[in-house]
């Protein structure tokens, strides 16, 4: 017979193994990754094969616990050179963007909550709070859909979803916590709601910067004999950030982040064997995060809500999205309408959402479970709809980069204190037509092409040898500009 403690890691391994078959599976046929896993989780959860799980403050500790990985994660592969032409925008998409998005569909919520459906009557503060919980695009979700896909989009839009995604949860989690208070405390004056919002987004901020130099600094200096501790010793610094950061009021979501870019950008020991547990790491708790809150919906609470989430998600894709990308973007004349309307449809929910509706839940709010499970309905709606269609609507508009893109064919990192660049660029007709060896590429001073890859094939190449187009190659630059050189001269940046 099983001991409680070996029946737990029993279910964890069949569901761990499930999801992620299902998630291949699903994958062929263009459904999301991370949907499949949360359908796993309504499969075994009390209205499937009977797992019981009721427990909204785990539920809370899971998805915070991955959230503040997933967000490291992402701003880890956020490079500064990638989001510096398009940093204002994706601020403003993540702020502007989230106010206006929380204040058109909180409006909509009261509107049909009061007049429509006889079911549900939410006052206006409750009605505000179950769109702020619903206002962030999903960083979890965008930042798997885009990788998973490949794509390689034009004006800079794939940097410019990833740095909303990853900058708009704060975003949204400052104004669910401010507006519970609200709630709950109805002495709160409008003042003490702007500082108490200014004082979380400043410590946030301070405390991410620094203690992402901290890390940095700390990495380099100290010396572990087993290279497997550095990762290690880097998930502690993401879980003191978050708890120290929330510990003095601070958003330690945006703490995580910022500091994840910081770390991501630095030069530090090990970084390639850091890089590799992350992603896997990620990916784990990805799994572990949509299958608990999988596990905590009832599905047959759904059906009561149906109508009205239907409503809500329609008003959300076809008005409230739009509507917060076009205000957001009113400043930034040059970007084109098929970008704008790329941005409206790809305001993917997930997994961020649901957590935040926990909290609504665990405060004893009124009407709390009917968010919840409005928001948990809207999530599958989005995954669903929006999701599977990140790839063709990008092709429908025109939006589809055929130039190179950089990716890590190589998987190739220096030393921290090596002063020099790795890149990796596609030869493609413009590189050709200066000629077809590599003595003939006007390459900037102190740049090397050092490997090619070739059909899966790689090449350590002489001056004379003939290059095709389609080949990866690997450069060394000693200087950053050089790099940047060579991404210009061959229409890598846009």
């Amino acid at each position: 017979m099983f001991s409680l403690a070996e029946g737990i890691l029993f279910i964890v391994g069949i569901l761990l193994f499930v999801s992620i078959v299902f998630g291949k599976a699903g994958s062929r046929f263009g459904v999301p990754v991370l949907l499949m896993f949360l359908i796993v989780g309504m499969l075994f959860g009390s209205d499937g094969l009977g797992i019981q799980f009721y427990n909204e403050e785990v539920a809370q500790f899971v998805g915070m616990t991955a959230m503040s990985i997933i967000l490291f994660s992402g701003g880890m592969d956020t490079k500064i050179r990638e989001i510096r032409p398009v940093l204002w925008q994706g601020i403003a998409l993540s702020t502007v963007g989230v106010i206006a998005t929380t204040f058109l569909t909180g409006l909509f919520i009261f509107w049909i909550t009061n007049s429509i459906c006889d079911s549900l009557t939410f006052p206006l503060m409750v009605s505000f709070l179950a769109a702020a919980v619903m206002s962030s695009t999903d960083s979890a979700s965008v930042f798997a859909i885009l990788r998973e896909k490949r794509l390689n989009l034009k004006h800079n839009l794939r940097p410019m979803l990833e740095l909303e995604s990853g900058s708009n949860d704060p975003m949204a989690f400052m104004l669910t916590v401010v507006l519970i208070q609200v709630i709950s405390s109805s002495g709160m004056s409008a003042s003490d709601i702007v500082i108490d919002f200014v004082m979380q987004f400043c410590v946030g901020l301070i405390c991410g910067f620094v203690l992402g130099q901290l890390a940095v600094i700390t990495l380099n200096k100290i010396k572990v004999s087993n290279i497997s501790l550095y990762p290690l010793l880097l998930l502690a610094f993401i879980f003191f950030t978050y708890s120290f950061t929330v510990l003095l009021n601070g958003n330690g979501y945006l703490a995580v982040y910022l500091g994840g870019i910081i770390v991501g950008n630095a030069k530090i020991h090990s970084m390639r064997n850091i890089t590799t547990f992350f992603d896997g790491f990620a990916w784990l708790f990805q799994i572990i995060m949509f299958l608990t809150l999988g596990l905590l919906v009832n599905p047959h609470e759904l059906v009561d809500i149906i109508i009205p989430a239907l409503l809500i998600a329609l008003f959300m894709l076809f008005a409230a999205r739009p509507a917060a990308v076009f205000l957001s973007l009113l400043p930034f004349r040059k970007m084109n309408l098929r970008s704008k309307f790329y941005l409206s449809w790809v305001g993917l929910r997930g997994a961020a959402p649901i957590i935040f509706a926990t909290y609504p839940v665990i405060a004893g709010i009124e009407d709390s479970q009917k968010i919840f499970n409005i928001v948990f309905f809207i999530t599958i709606l989005s995954l669903v709809f929006q999701g599977t269609t990140v790839a063709s609507a990008a092709k429908l508009l025109g939006l589809v980069d055929d130039k190179p893109s950089q990716e890590d064919e190589f998987g190739m990192t220096l030393h921290e204190h090596i002063d020099a660049q790795i890149s990796e660029i596609s030869v493609n007709e413009n590189l050709l037509s200066h000629g077809h060896t590599l003595e003939k590429i006007p390459l900037p001073e102190q740049t090397l092409v050092v490997m090619i890859k070739r059909d899966g094939e790689y090449i350590v190449p002489n001056g004379q040898m003939e290059i095709l187009k389609g080949d990866k190659l690997l450069l060394v630059a000693q200087q950053e500009q050089h790099t940047e050189q060579v991404y210009k001269m061959l229409g890598v940046n846009n």
